[in-house]
Parts: C-alpha cells; structure tokens; sequence
C-alpha cells in the first residue's frame, strides 16, 4: 500500500483501500447481525424492524464465536477460525422482541457464518 506524508499525516490513495462488499440479499432482504437484549445475538436477513422488535429470515444463532475481536469485526470480516465457533441450526424466522444493535454484513462475512458448521449437542 502506497502512503504519503503530508504535514506530518500520512495518507493513504483511495484506490489502495479495500472496500466490503455488501451480503448477498434473499428475497431482496439485506443480511444483518442483530444483537439482542437477553436473546443473545442473530446473523439473519432482515425481514421487518419496528422500535425494537425485528424479524429476520433464515436466521442462525451466534451461540459463541472465535477468530474474530469483536461482534463488529465477525460481521465485516467473518471467522477465522470457523472450528471454535458454535453457531446451531438455522430457523426459517424468528421475532426478536429486545433487538440493541443491527450491523450490515459484508459479503466475505456472510460466506464465512454461512461456513460454519452446524453446531449440534449430539
């Protein structure tokens, strides 16, 4: 990456930098992580949001992740370590009464959750 140095800030071109694509859509719905109150978090496609309440579509709990710092980096970024994460099974809707936060996922994101491994107790 090429930099340059002005007034003591160094820049970077914007062509050097890598830019997210966004998810793949279903039905025209956006792919998101929602993260809930008490519910825990959701990567889905968002079907509806009003207030706090919001339905996602072919949804997959986040039971517990590894291979990235943060919610906010798993959904730009993804996993990269896909065998310490415990995503269950998806479901075809769900209802999520207390949703706090909605992050956009990127498409490499959505390709690395949608990689994980069923996780099942069995």
């Amino acid at each position: 990456m090429n930099t340059i140095t002005i007034n003591g800030e160094e820049y970077v071109k914007k062509s050097d930098i890598q830019a997210h694509e966004e998810a793949e859509t279903f039905e025209g719905l956006p792919y998101v992580m929602v993260r809930t109150y008490s519910a825990g978090v959701f990567a889905g496609y968002l079907e509806s949001r009003e207030g706090k309440e919001v339905k996602l579509r072919k949804a997959r709990r986040i039971w517990r992740w590894a291979g990235a710092a943060s919610l906010s980096e798993l959904a730009t970024k993804g996993t990269n370590n896909p065998k310490e994460c415990k995503f269950p099974c998806e479901v075809e809707s769900v209802e999520l009464i207390e949703a706090i936060e909605i992050i956009p996922i990127t498409k490499e994101a959505q390709q690395s959750i949608q990689e994980v491994p069923v996780w099942t107790m069995n």
